[in-house]
């Protein structure tokens, strides 16, 4: 069984979708040597540990906000 498991990840990120992205990035900066966000992983690879810290609360993504671009002439 994997941990953690889809179920308990879909109540912090909305869909499938968001969670991979999400997870993806993390583990691009892990693979770069960022700073661990949690003191013991479980897992061993970086997008493990991303979705580990996902479900510890550590992890949260944020939609942009998309700027009116007006044309005065």
């Amino acid at each position: 069984m994997l941990y953690p498991s889809i179920d308990s990840l879909m109540t912090k990120i909305d869909s499938k979708y968001s969670l991979v992205s999400v997870a993806a990035k993390r583990a691009r900066m892990m693979q770069e040597n960022a700073k661990p966000q949690l003191d013991k992983y479980v897992s061993h690879k970086n997008v493990g540990k991303a979705l580990e810290e996902i479900h510890a609360d550590q992890l949260h993504y944020q939609l942009g906000v998309q700027q009116k671009k007006e044309a005065y002439e």
